[in-house]
């Protein structure tokens, strides 16, 4: 459901996979994160990375009480402390929409679906 803004100069529309892309980009460059994966459940227990384009598939963006709940699922790298590394996602990920798209974040729920090693 896109996110409506009317300006002066006319209307604004802000879809979800634009959102998602914008998450994903900003997940993809925290330290420790291998990449954004589906959120379905897959085959065989392999998680696949998913490229730009795809994001939407494994970051989902609800739009509640004027603020954004963002699901967002991902590959950690072996060795990191999860708890900082989603920390600092979570944290990077509202200042980046907050300030790009001029939308509150309410929530960032993190999903890790699995780890990599190397």
């Amino acid at each position: 459901m896109p996110i409506n803004r009317k300006t002066n100069y006319g209307q604004v529309k802000i879809t979800d996979d634009a959102i998602a892309l914008l998450v994903g980009t900003t997940v993809s460059q925290c330290y420790g994160v291998v990449g954004v994966t589906s959120s379905s459940r897959v085959k065989d227990g392999i998680n696949v990375l998913l490229r730009k384009e795809k994001y939407a598939k494994g970051v989902l963006v609800a739009y509640k009480n004027n603020a954004l709940i963002i699901d967002l699922y991902i590959i950690l790298s072996y060795g990191v402390k999860i708890s900082e590394v989603v920390y600092e996602a979570q944290k990077r990920i509202k200042y980046t929409v907050e300030n790009t798209l001029n939308i509150d974040v309410s929530e960032i729920n993190v999903h890790i679906k699995g780890i990599r090693v190397g």
